[in-house]
């Protein structure tokens, strides 16, 4: 299947995000170590979705970049 890889790292992304966002809202001492592998999965995602033409991967790759900016700043 053509989309595997890609619907694979779309869900390794969204389950990082939701992790680092709960441990966020916890205060956890573990926050910059989490956003730091949150940035990556998000850079992942981007760089895969990116390739796809269709306007849903293009938005996804979008958001990925925007999360991953943001991770950098924890």
């Amino acid at each position: 299947m053509m989309m595997a890889k890609c619907i694979q790292l779309d869900m390794e992304c969204a389950s990082i995000c939701y992790a680092a966002a709960q441990l966020m809202s916890l205060g956890s001492s573990q926050v910059k170590e989490i956003c730091s592998i949150c940035a990556q999965a998000c850079d992942d995602c981007a760089a895969e979705c990116g390739q796809h033409d269709n306007e849903h991967c293009q938005e996804c790759a979008e958001a990925c970049k925007k999360c991953a900016e943001e991770c950098r700043k924890m």
